[in-house]
């Protein structure tokens, strides 16, 4: 009985992040009319969450394996709900910013640190425990949308931040009684590697909202130093990586092909389908008239796609192995982003008209399927790569996607920012991103097709540490 409610703690943790994420989605218009921000400024709203994520995520798997999963976790929930506190005063958008990063580095600790809890709840049925937790996430999407567009209409944008304030302390005061202290390990945490990393990463979004910032400057000297600085960093960050006992990556797994394919999926998988989405309510409000409450429901069908896909590819895993759900759920996105693409704002079928609004609410559905089918099976196949270290491996599978959902927000932002007809704007983005998840594709193949089905040579290179 006690993993049962040691699963259901966890899974309040993945309903916080979901939750956080969809509800400052929906609030992003109206912050951004609050403090009469650029777009690229306010887009750093966004962004610098999953910057903070970004960077935390290896760390915070590691952590768990040194300090203990319970007392990483516990610090994680509080972390977040001081960031939500932070923002739900911010009194300019600067402040706003910096208390987004803060939130950010407590969301970005759940995901690594509640895998590696519910894994060890139920070692029996780790494929199925992880991909049914994972299908938690969608009822916080379901939830975080509509009462976030009623919260924003009815009590304005702070109120998405004070919501978070009771709901992470409920998971904090059931953490510290449920969880226990778990197996610790010897090891270090990189620090000075996370910081070269988010330092390059930094660097390149502050130099793409630079150049949005200002699209007529007579000189590019700043942008240019800002991405030679990211290129140096990023290339002291490989050279230590390969110099000490624990990195953040093991570059020698990286060499490996599944590792290399694994996490260039997750890249490509967060810049095409993660970051865009916290533009949809800007979309639907901006290119569909919709009400902020409107743009909130939008995305509820997605939600409601992805759950239902990914509890049923969870507990078919063992069927289907892992390659075929993911090449299945990146088409089906494939085809999702391009529909977006199209800006359909009315069509007859059989003589009925189906409006702009039933449209995007058909094809977020869509969406939800595709992210539904495909999780579950990329989660899996990237724990199969390092299965005695879940914790390590969820957190570098994270720290890819989350890059690329960072670099996709700083794009998105910049290219909506220099476009007069946003409606062209998101029309080359939906575009852009369909034909980079499609050239994803092909790294499914050197993933492991199914549970076990790693070649020894492979096998015993993810073992490594």
């Amino acid at each position: 009985m006690t993993k049962y409610l040691v699963f259901t703690v966890t899974s309040l943790s993945f309903l916080l992040v979901a939750i956080s994420g969809t509800t400052v989605s929906v609030a992003f218009p109206i912050i951004t009319s609050s403090f009469n921000a650029s777009l690229i400024l306010a887009g750093w709203v966004l962004s610098v969450n999953q910057l903070a994520a970004t960077a935390i995520m290896p760390l915070a798997g590691k952590a768990g394996d040194i300090f203990g999963g319970k007392l990483t976790f516990l610090i994680s929930i509080a972390v977040f709900t001081i960031g939500s506190l932070l923002g739900a005063i911010a009194p300019n958008i600067e402040f706003l910013i910096a208390a987004r990063f803060i939130q950010g580095i407590g969301l970005g600790s759940f995901l690594p640190l509640g895998t590696a809890i519910v894994s060890d709840q139920f070692p029996q049925a780790r494929q199925q425990a992880i991909g049914l937790f994972t299908s938690i996430m969608p009822i916080g999407m379901i939830i975080g949308p509509n009462i976030g567009g009623w919260l924003v209409a009815a009590f304005g944008w702070r109120s998405v931040f004070w919501l978070n304030i009771p709901l992470g302390i409920i998971v904090f005061i059931a953490s510290f009684f449920l969880l226990k202290p778990g197996v610790k390990e010897k090891g270090q945490l990189d620090l000075a590697g996370a910081g070269l990393f988010t330092g390059s990463l930094s660097a390149l979004l502050i130099a793409l909202s630079d150049i949005g910032s200002n699209p007529q400057r007579s000189s590019w000297l700043l942008p240019g130093v800002l991405f030679a600085v990211a290129i140096v960093l990023m290339l002291i960050f490989i050279q230590r990586e390969g110099k000490i006992e624990s990195p953040i990556i093991d570059l020698q797994l990286l060499k490996k092909r599944p590792f290399l394919a694994a996490n260039l999926f997750n890249l490509l998988y967060g810049a095409s389908v993660l970051g865009i989405m916290s533009f949809i309510p800007l979309y639907a409000t901006s290119i569909y008239g919709m009400s902020t409450l409107e743009s909130g429901l939008i995305l509820t069908p997605r939600s409601v796609g992805t759950m239902a896909a990914s509890i049923v590819t969870s507990i078919s895993l063992p069927k289907w192995g892992y390659r075929w759900p993911m090449l299945t759920g990146t088409g089906i996105m494939v085809l999702s982003l391009f529909l977006l693409g199209m800006n359909l704002t009315g069509i007859n079928v059989l003589g009925i008209h189906l409006s702009g609004t039933m449209i995007l609410l058909t094809i977020m559905f869509i969406s939800g399927v595709g992210m539904g089918v495909t999780a579950p099976a990329a989660n899996n196949a990237c724990i199969e790569l390092m299965p005695n270290r879940i914790a390590t491996i969820t957190g570098v599978r994270g720290m890819f996607r989350q890059s690329g959902s960072a670099i996709s927000i700083a794009v998105t932002s910049l290219i909506l920012q220099n476009f007069s007809d946003m409606n062209y704007g998101f029309t080359v983005v939906f575009f852009g991103l369909a034909t980079i998840l499609v050239i994803s594709a092909p790294l499914v193949f050197a993933m492991p097709k199914a549970a076990g089905a790693l070649y020894p040579s492979e096998k015993s290179g993810s073992q490594a540490t």
